[in-house]
């Protein structure tokens, strides 16, 4: 029996007591987001905005199975919200529409929800109205009379992990959600996270459309949580923190839309999902600052406009690996030696630092003490910071992505700091975790294996 078929349905229940201290610690977490803003211009807010809505474009599709290219949606989101497109510019229709989605989801969240906004959503995601090789019906509820499964495993014998209401139940199912969701006074009784929570659940237990069911409930969630949050901006990426945990999102989800009605474990997953979503934001938003810092400091040094061009790739987010003479000269076009006398300037500047074990195929980083973010993406920081078993692999499927170049001078650098640390009581705390990120690289570096993909798919979005 599914939870919609039981007879208290859409009755939800849940152990309070064992919420109130995972919402308190996330709670104070993203409360101190709006301080780290504080020193940020208008600029650059958008910037931690622009690249929120991107992670959160490109995490809320690979969840799905569906790959979006970082450049088009980064190009699109930043359009969408007045700002230059930056490098390889160019978006697609697919890209277009999940930005324009997630933007109106928090854009004025006080705006009623309804079937005519969902059904826009739906035709945003689906602009052409074909998936794959087959016609879809879009911008509307999904028709009969075939079940709505969400399957995996062969098609000869696939495994149903949950069978949705009747296409002919659905208008009245989302009727009963909207009103719900839109209702002021359900709104003011229930915490903000938790009723995102919830009302994510709801809609895909309903799982009203043919596909883009996962993507619309996770922009839901986000209109829930900007209602309650009262912030303009959106900061947060809960599809990356979804993604980060994949397999617990579909156990959980499987597991309640199973059981009896007791959501607690789901909302308790969810409560998690959207701490770390706040962590990721304060890695972003520190990210920014020092890409202002940075850049103030050059332009008060004097350099010139190809070296500040490199200097905002480098710290873009998405830069990978370190800088070399080679690199510096396909990136801007110049000779060798011009560009050994723009990297050679640069050090003298203090702007950048070369790596240890310099050689002829010496290798350098942004100036400035060395932290766990130069070591591995921005994204391991959080794991780093706290060295947990589950931090620790999802730092190898992470370092597993990189190259044995980059890996090889990851370690170098990682060992170099080490070293550094060694005996400074200002470092007792991050040292530890800066030793399980070598015991990573390393064990990763001598034993090569390709990512491997999720033995779970499905058919259907959840």
């Amino acid at each position: 029996m599914y939870i919609w078929q039981r007879g208290d349905w859409p009755s939800f229940r849940w152990d309070a007591a064992r919420l109130i201290q995972p919402l308190a610690a996330a709670a104070r977490r993203h409360g101190a987001l709006s301080g780290l803003l504080y020193p940020l211009g208008e600029q650059d807010r958008l910037l931690v905005q622009s690249d929120a809505v991107t992670e959160d474009a490109i995490q809320s599709s690979r969840i799905e199975g569906e790959t979006l290219a970082r450049d088009s949606v980064r190009a699109s989101a930043r359009r969408r919200l007045g700002l230059e497109a930056g490098p390889g510019g160019s978006s697609d229709r697919r890209a277009d529409g999940a930005v324009a989605m997630l933007l109106d989801a928090t854009r004025d969240p006080s705006r009623p929800l309804t079937d005519e906004t969902l059904f826009g959503w739906h035709a945003a995601l689906f602009p052409t109205g074909w998936l794959e090789m087959r016609r879809i019906p879009v911008g509307q509820w999904r028709p009969g009379p075939e079940p709505m499964q969400v399957v995996s495993g062969p098609a000869h014998n696939p495994v149903v992990h949950y069978e949705a209401p009747p296409a002919d139940a659905v208008p009245a199912e989302m009727a009963r959600f909207l009103t719900w969701f839109n209702d002021p006074a359900e709104r003011a009784a229930l915490d903000p996270v938790l009723r995102a929570g919830l009302a994510q659940l709801w809609f895909l237990t309903i799982h009203p459309f043919e596909d883009g069911n996962g993507r619309i409930g996770r922009a839901i969630a986000d209109r829930a949580l900007a209602q309650g949050e009262a912030m303009p901006q959106r900061l947060l990426s809960l599809s990356q923190a979804i993604a980060g945990d994949r397999e617990g999102y579909w156990d959980r989800l499987e597991e309640t839309q199973k059981g009896n009605g007791d959501v607690t474990g789901w909302l308790a997953w969810f409560v998690d999902a959207y701490d770390r979503s706040a962590r990721d934001a304060e890695v972003a938003i520190g990210g920014v600052l020092r890409r202002t810092k940075m850049l103030d400091q050059a332009r008060q040094a004097g350099i010139t406009p190809r070296q500040e061009a490199v200097l905002v790739r480098m710290l873009d987010p998405e830069w990978k690996g370190f800088m070399t003479s080679p690199k510096w000269a396909k990136l801007t076009g110049c000779s060798m030696p011009t560009a050994q006398r723009d990297i050679a300037s640069l050090l003298a500047k203090g702007l950048l630092a070369a790596n240890p074990g310099g050689s002829k195929n010496s290798s350098y980083r942004l100036a400035g003490p060395l932290a766990p973010a130069d070591i591995a993406p921005a994204t391991l920081q959080p794991f780093f910071a706290e060295p947990t078993e589950e931090g620790r692999r999802k730092a190898k499927a992470l370092v597993r992505a990189m190259s044995p170049d980059e890996i090889r001078l990851r370690l170098t650098v990682s060992e170099a700091l080490a070293g550094q640390w060694e005996g400074d009581p200002s470092r007792a705390t991050a040292l530890p975790a800066l030793r399980t990120g070598i015991e990573v690289l390393a064990g990763e570096g001598a034993g090569r294996q390709a990512p491997r993909s999720s033995a779970r798919s499905s058919a259907r979005e959840r």
